[in-house]
């Protein structure tokens, strides 16, 4: 593994060396000298291999677990994930996104219920505090890691999608294949503290940096049909924009 990725240290110079080991793996991740999937041999291997103790190859490599560019896997080992998904500012959705970026989408449905609309949701789809929308919660993975935690509410009429339809799809091209074409969005994007429910379910701790998404979509009609508010892993997601000048 050190010979092939030609790891090196050195010992003279003030860069800690748990950190020099680390950038050096984060740039052949970047690079694509190692692919997703790859197999670190393990912590007391490397260490050897370079001369270290263990509690430095530790913290090196947990320096990359930390920015979800290595994951530990009981009874696999320490192996290269997916990189960070870039994601630029179109009307589509993650699951195609992913699958455009060549990373395999997967959903867990965590709810999938009709319920009276909170106010703030009734204020952002443009009906009344208590009429019927439909609530969605899902847990959106990429090549089997955790990447976001999408919660959406659509007004009643729109769509009724099986969690079966959820698992295999986008949200997007459910509600187009309804009948209803979205046309326009309002998104707003900013960052907060993970709540103790999206830690669980990211793989994070409780007030952890998350990246946030609101989105309201409107038809052709003019009407809107979905509310979304979401939040993702900041270390494996990032948001692209275009800027023109008028």
């Amino acid at each position: 593994m050190a010979e092939h990725l030609r790891l090196t240290v050195d010992r003279r110079s003030p860069v800690p060396l748990y950190y020099q080991v680390a950038k050096q793996l984060e740039e052949a991740i970047a690079s694509g000298e190692v692919s997703p999937g790859f197999k670190l041999d393990n912590e007391i291997s490397l260490a050897d291999q370079l001369g270290l103790s263990r509690p430095t190859m530790r913290r090196a490599i947990q320096e990359l677990v930390d920015k979800g560019l290595l994951v530990r896997k009981r009874g696999v080992g320490t192996q290269v994930v997916h990189g960070r998904v870039h994601r630029e500012l179109e009307l589509t959705s993650l699951y195609d996104d992913l699958r455009t970026s060549g990373q395999q989408p997967a959903t867990k449905v965590l709810l999938n219920v009709l319920e009276p609309a909170a106010a703030e949701v009734a204020d952002e789809l443009g009906i009344a505090e208590g009429d019927e929308v439909l609530h969605l919660e899902r847990l959106r993975l990429a090549d089997d890691e955790p990447l976001a935690v999408l919660r959406n509410w659509l007004p009643a009429n729109v769509v009724s999608p099986t969690d079966e339809e959820l698992e295999g799809g986008g949200l997007y091209q459910l509600i187009r294949d309804a009948g209803t074409h979205v046309q326009i969005a309002r998104q707003r994007i900013g960052a907060r503290g993970a709540t103790t429910h999206e830690a669980r379910l990211l793989g994070r701790r409780k007030n952890d940096a998350v990246l946030t998404m609101q989105r309201t979509a409107y038809a052709d009609s003019g009407l809107a049909i979905e509310y979304g508010d979401h939040c993702y892993r900041p270390e494996s997601y990032s948001f692209e924009v275009t800027l023109v000048e008028r």
